[in-house]
């Protein structure tokens, strides 16, 4: 047989020896059979060969295919065995033993290759081989040979019971092109049936040759065919899937190396599949925007938000750049000081660690985006260039480019959302009836539950894509990665100041007028911005108007960049003290307080294993579950008569405080609580009547009414 190893003696060399020219036909042991160009050969001992003085190998053959067995195991139990018991048989022919001959063993004259030649061997092989009833001959054993000297074991597979054989069969080549024409056209388009496709391929083909002169395939064999042409293009199924693998690079997918924290971090932003309650109890649906690190796949930073602006994806830089505080009614177990990362050394390095929560602070190098709004807006690009920080846009339509922050948001709708009342599925048909009706979380709720779960269970779930090529068969947690960077790439803190956060805003320009600055509708004045009223600013390419900054999701204040100096002049809105606030420094005060008398240990898995399962069961619970005292029927009462009383349209009655100071000196049981019963009313308490609330006059739907 012919040797898979260069620098030996094979099948089909050519050498010179004796001052002649011949070539090997065959190996049997240490002796080497030549033959020259008029057939005459010889059978040499391979060591008399090669120690000739005019020994040299002129020219090679070509090297036979080894083939590939593994393709039996796809085959017919029969056709491989059959497929083995040709191999027996020629392997005897070529080297005069079987390969299950034992050691040792010698071959029978008429395979012997020092006695017979192959001609005579496949004569004989022929001749044994119909001796035991089957129908071969001579040139059928030579023809199986020469395929097993060229492809191995599966080149004597019978080539119409190997699979793949022919893909197409005997296809007409203009069919062929039509349906895959159709295919193509199908990637961009709404997803249709198979039959819509061979009717789509009969109009291509009348279009290119001609009504009735290309046969269409029946439609078992249109089927078949197209099955076969498709390939991994789902043209029946979804689209979005069929879309997102049109848009894939047609190359191998390129690795990134990342060695630091920080060196590469991908942003994008995608619908809560998670129904939240907004104001005046309207449900609706928000966006997620996250920040995730490809080197520990951190996420840095996430936020919960009506709709992504370019201010949400700014504030998001800070929120990565910031240690995330420690919150009333965590476990202790959260902390960074009880976590696997450094805390004693980070906090010697950034003071801002002490009170933090077990998620490490990143500061990005380069941020991948798509091209969403938010992403490429000016407002983004300039917090990217204050923070130093490089801006890549991927290319359009191309997700595969930053595939860790899609996996990741596609992660937090499996493993988090779906443990809310009100969750929606990721698409329609895996939405269950009447969502709405459950008892819903408001946005704030779930960005509460959102920081909590990062910290409790992402930061500490071993991830697949971290493993480190010295221990392959080991996982690491976000956690574990980065305290394990931490060590070659180091750590330098990045505390942004009251100003830092201003330039993240989103900046628009306005004039300083005598009544201030008036940004839609709403006008913006204080007395610092007495030496810049009706004043230009200096910029002469904005036309001398005055840069200033806002936050879409706070009317209260703007912010008056001073051209003429450094710094930032804060500005009030005009009605700010007439509107209630839906913030305050309360809740902070608190968490401040309560972080001030907390301990530090070492937490235990179980510990952070328990706080994920309650904070799980608490989401789950939904608001109306969460411990809260249901009002009695006596202050549903009060209730609904103190709003039809506010609703009166009549003379209003004096400010509560003035009628209470006319009963301080009565005696405390002169007022009687059957008496205040009996003022507000008894309510009977049957069953309350169903109320039938009056439709909504909808001009649209009447200009189609049909009178």
């Amino acid at each position: 047989m012919r040797s898979a190893r260069p620098g030996r003696l094979r099948l089909g060399d050519r050498v010179r020896f004796e001052n002649g020219t011949y070539t090997v036909v065959a190996l049997t042991g240490m002796r080497v059979r030549l033959a020259d160009v008029h057939g005459t050969g010889m059978l040499i001992d391979q060591v008399h060969l090669q120690a000739a003085e005019d020994f040299a190998v002129v020219g090679t053959g070509e090297r036979a295919a080894l083939g590939s067995a593994a393709l039996l195991d796809h085959l017919p139990d029969e056709v491989a065995k059959r497929a083995l018991w040709w191999q027996r048989h020629l392997v005897e022919v070529l080297t005069g033993l079987p390969p299950d001959a034992p050691q040792g063993a010698l071959p029978r004259p008429e395979y012997d290759p020092a006695r017979r030649s192959l001609a005579e061997r496949e004569r004989a092989k022929a001749a044994e081989l119909v001796g035991q009833g089957e129908e071969v001959s001579a040139r059928t054993v030579k023809r199986k040979r020469q395929r097993y000297e060229a492809g191995g074991v599966a080149a004597v597979v019978d080539r119409r019971l190997a699979p793949h054989a022919s893909l197409l069969g005997r296809a007409d080549p203009r069919v062929v092109t039509a349906i895959r024409q159709a295919i193509a056209e199908s990637v961009p388009a709404s997803t249709r049936t198979i039959e819509y496709a061979r009717w789509r391929t009969g109009r291509i083909l009348a279009a290119e040759h001609g009504e009735d002169v290309v046969e269409l395939p029946s439609r078992a064999t249109f089927y078949r065919l197209f099955a076969k042409l498709s390939g991994g293009v789902p043209v029946t199924g979804s689209a979005r899937t069929r879309q997102s693998l049109a848009n894939q690079p047609e190359g191998p997918f390129r690795y990134e190396l990342v060695a630091a924290p920080g060196e590469l971090m991908q942003i994008d932003s995608t619908p809560l599949d998670v129904l939240v309650r907004l104001d005046e109890g309207v449900t609706g649906r928000v966006e997620l925007c996250g920040l995730v690190d490809v080197a520990t796949r951190t996420v840095a930073a996430a936020v919960v938000r009506p709709t992504t602006k370019s201010v949400d994806a700014s504030l998001l830089l800070a929120r990565a750049l910031t240690p995330e505080p420690m919150r009333p009614g965590w476990l202790d177990a959260l902390k960074m000081s009880r976590s696997v990362l450094p805390h004693r050394r980070l906090l010697s390095l950034d003071e801002r660690l002490e009170h933090a929560a077990a998620r490490p602070v990143i500061i990005p190098e380069t941020i991948v985006c798509d091209r969403g709004k938010a992403f490429i807006s000016e407002n983004f690009r300039s917090a990217c260039r204050t923070l130093e920080i490089t801006f890549q846009p991927c290319h359009p339509r191309s997700p595969a480019e930053k595939p860790h922050i899609e996996r990741t948001l596609e992660s937090v709708a499996t493993m988090f959302c779906q443990f809310f009342p009100g969750y929606l599925g990721r698409t329609a048909e895996h939405r269950g009836r009447n969502v709405e009706d459950e008892p819903l979380w408001s946005m704030l709720e779930i960005q509460e539950f959102l920081d909590e779960w990062l910290i409790a269970e992402w930061q500490n779930r071993s991830h697949d894509g971290l493993r480190d090529p010295g221990s392959p068969g080991r996982t690491f947690t976000p956690n574990q990665k980065y305290a394990s960077l931490l060590e070659s790439a180091g750590y330098v803190p990045l505390a942004l100041t009251g100003d830092d956060y201003v330039e993240l805003l989103p900046a628009t320009w306005r004039a300083v007028n005598s009544y201030g600055i008036k940004i839609n509708h709403r006008v913006y004045d204080s007395a610092d911005l007495g030496p810049f009223r009706r004043q230009p600013s200096g910029v002469a390419r904005k036309k001398d108007l005055w840069e200033v900054h806002r936050d879409p999701y706070d009317a209260s204040w703007i912010w008056v960049r001073n051209h003429w100096a450094d710094g930032w002049v804060p500005v009030p809105w005009r009605h700010l003290g007439t509107v209630p606030q839906p913030f305050g420094d309360l809740a902070w005060d608190h968490a401040a307080a309560d972080l001030r008398q907390r301990g530090e240990s070492d937490p235990t898995e179980e510990q952070i294993t328990q706080a994920v399962a309650d904070l799980l069961i608490r989401a789950n619970k939904g608001p109306a579950s969460n411990g809260t005292r249901r009002p009695s029927r006596r202050d549903r009462r009060v209730a609904s008569r103190t709003k039809a009383a506010a609703e009166h349209s009549g003379p209003r009655l004096p400010r509560p405080e003035t009628v209470l100071s006319g009963t301080d000196d009565l005696p405390p049981h002169d007022i009687e609580e059957d008496d205040e019963d009996e003022e507000l009313g008894d309510v009977p308490d049957g069953p309350v009547a169903e109320v039938i609330p009056l439709g909504v006059f909808d001009p649209f739907k009447e200009a189609d009414k049909r009178w």
